[in-house]
């Protein structure tokens, strides 16, 4: 759709402008300053008009498929209204993250997964889907069935993204034992010596497998071309470490010693808009806007709440003196489509895809009135 988009404050790569932007066989053909008076032109009142987001990692199709124990929901549906969700709060690229390597009594497994991904594919293949959608592997290297659930996307051209994780107690997020306390006693209804229990076979599933899996899934990625991202880096011999394995993406390193070390090392620092948000992890660990006032903070991620990848963007600059507007909004467009290999999209500029967000700011949350996915309306 050709259209004409002014009256606007544009967010550009470093400043924000009043102006217009034209649009042409879905990519911005000219971006200038000053109103337009070609008939047609679309009167944005004065919103702003932001690059339409780019999520990399959001948890939240699972919540859409298992919305409670032991529920299921169809997998087409599930993917059809977490879509909904996402292109609402602007986000017109998402990398839905799905679980490789499951716990043994968990309430989803390996086949769910290729269950969902396969209504992904479906969907994009049928044009049904507002966002355009990509696969982020959430790879539990701990997990005794990880390499094997992750061979079940072997040749799956929508991954493009896989993150090694390790949630065993006492390392990386979990450092702190009461914290993991709180989550998974809380999360799976345990017993003391339950709890316990769970404890000691997560920590030796560690020792046994976290090494080798990290290692092959490394190999396997850099042969597929898939961007690796590291996960809950705690120290600099965490992140010395997945360096060596081609990391590019450091999500959530919960210590500034990991994401001082991480910036050094040239890799891209996510961390949670539910973090900055919040004013800090729910974890307990280091606070996004720290991260952003040191200058260690590259990207956003909305990881289990989809608005707050937009909420953030506008307020943490509110909340973080060195850190403006065009700065913040990079983060959740430019910056992560660089970091994933998108290079047509993520930035208002000419030549670029024309995925747009028209925002008004209200009570200081952003609301979302408009957005565009290749210059076509889709919320």
């Amino acid at each position: 759709m050709d259209m004409i988009l002014t009256n606007a404050r544009i967010v550009l790569a470093d400043e924000v402008i009043e102006g217009s932007l034209e649009v042409r066989d879905g990519r911005i053909a000219s971006v200038s300053t000053g109103g337009s008076g070609v008939p047609g032109a679309i009167d944005m009142e004065g919103d702003f008009v932001i690059p339409g987001l780019v999520e990399l990692h959001t948890d939240h199709l699972e919540s859409h498929y298992n919305p409670r124990p032991k529920v299921h929901w169809n997998p087409v549906a599930a993917v059809c209204a977490h879509d909904a969700q996402i292109a609402t709060s602007g986000i017109t690229t998402v990398f839905d993250a799905l679980r490789v390597g499951v716990d043994e009594d968990g309430d989803l497994a390996t086949d769910d997964m290729r269950r969902l991904a396969d209504a992904i594919e479906a969907g994009v293949a049928a044009g049904r889907l507002r966002a355009d959608h990509f696969i982020h592997l959430r790879c539990e290297v701990s997990a005794p069935n990880c390499l094997e659930a992750f061979d079940r996307f072997e040749g799956d051209p929508r991954v493009r993204l896989a993150s090694l994780m390790d949630h065993a107690p006492g390392q990386r997020q979990f450092a702190s034992l009461e914290a993991y306390a709180i989550y998974y006693k809380g999360k799976m209804k345990m017993t003391d010596a339950e709890f316990n229990a769970f404890c000691e076979t997560r920590i030796a599933q560690s020792r046994t497998y976290s090494d080798k899996h990290r290692k092959a899934i490394a190999e396997k990625a850099r042969d597929r071309g898939i961007v690796l991202a590291s996960h809950d880096d705690a120290t600099r011999e965490h992140v010395d470490e997945g360096r060596d394995f081609g990391i590019r993406v450091a999500e959530f390193p919960t210590t500034m010693e990991a994401a001082k070390a991480s910036s050094e090392a040239g890799l891209a620092v996510l961390m949670g808009g539910p973090n900055v948000v919040r004013g800090g992890s729910h974890s307990g660990n280091v606070s996004a806007r720290d991260l952003a006032a040191a200058g260690y903070l590259d990207i956003l991620s909305s990881d289990y709440i989809p608005f707050s990848l937009i909420q953030s963007a506008f307020f943490l600059g509110e909340v973080v003196d060195e850190v403006d507007l065009p700065a913040a909004v990079a983060m959740v467009s430019r910056t992560p489509a660089l970091a994933s290999g998108l290079e047509d999209r993520g930035e208002i500029i000419a030549g670029k895809r024309a995925d747009l967000v028209r925002v008004r700011v209200e009570e200081h949350i952003p609301i979302v009135r408009t957005v565009w996915r290749e210059g076509n309306r889709v919320a």
